[in-house]
């Protein structure tokens, strides 16, 4: 675990910029200690790898949390157009240093602006936003989430952890039960509402994240008890073979 000041000395990020992704629910830490102290687990160091990926894309803030939530989320695509776009920054650089040293050689009048036009990065940048922006389920979620407060997004986290703890207290049951699986209705219908339209792939890939180990996995089991996070994702397998 790295105390906050921790994560910031090795990432460049300051301070404040960690405090406020903790705050409109971007970067949370993976604890908090009794005095109040952030801490940051490697989970929570690979999440901020993949924001500040985004951020080098130049998505917004809310835009990178409602692409990192999704079960459709690709981290080798946001690699791979990571890659891209750091590629052609090199180039407009290196491009800019030619220029300056042209100019130092030769003076002023080598009037040529070419090397400061970045359309061709702009194209890439607004390319791979759209790559994301295409799914439905992303532009609902976007919708959905429009105008949202931090005090909505807890309510919602507080009212997704009481259906965990739902589930937990299920697991004497089978899977396949009548019971377990209302229960995953209920949690499909909360994600219905108010995230996006939960198709059983979507539903598979919550399920699979859920059990993928990690905190998200261990933040499960904290509340429904160990196995909860395992259960659920059986309990959705039942559930989509079903349809």
């Amino acid at each position: 675990m790295k105390t906050v000041n921790e994560v910031s000395r090795l990432t460049g990020v300051s301070v404040r910029t960690l405090h406020h992704y903790d705050a409109i629910g971007l970067l949370k830490p993976a604890a908090v200690t009794e005095a109040g102290y952030r801490l940051y687990d490697d989970a929570a160091l690979l999440r901020l790898q993949q924001i500040l990926l985004f951020r080098e894309l130049e998505f917004p803030l809310q835009e990178i949390k409602g692409i990192l939530e999704s079960p459709n989320f690709d981290r080798n695509r946001a690699l791979e157009q990571q890659i891209t776009l750091l590629t052609l920054k090199k180039e407009h650089m290196e491009n800019l240093i030619d220029l300056a040293r042209g100019i130092q050689l030769i003076g002023v009048n080598k009037m040529d602006f070419t090397a400061f036009d970045t359309s061709k990065i702009d194209a890439y940048a607004a390319e791979a936003k759209a790559s994301y922006g295409q799914t439905a389920e992303y532009q609902e979620f976007l919708q959905k989430s429009q105008g949202r407060t931090k005090e909505d997004d807890q309510r919602l986290s507080v009212q997704m952890m009481a259906i965990f703890t739902e589930f937990g207290g299920m697991r004497g049951y089978s899977p396949a039960s009548e019971q377990v699986q209302a229960q995953v209705k209920k949690l499909r219908d909360f994600i219905d509402a108010h995230f996006y339209s939960c198709s059983d792939a979507m539903l598979l890939g919550l399920g699979r994240m859920y059990a993928g180990g990690g905190r998200l996995t261990e933040g499960i089991d904290e509340v429904g008890g160990e196995g909860t996070a395992e259960f659920i994702y059986q309990a959705i397998e039942i559930c989509c073979q079903k349809q």
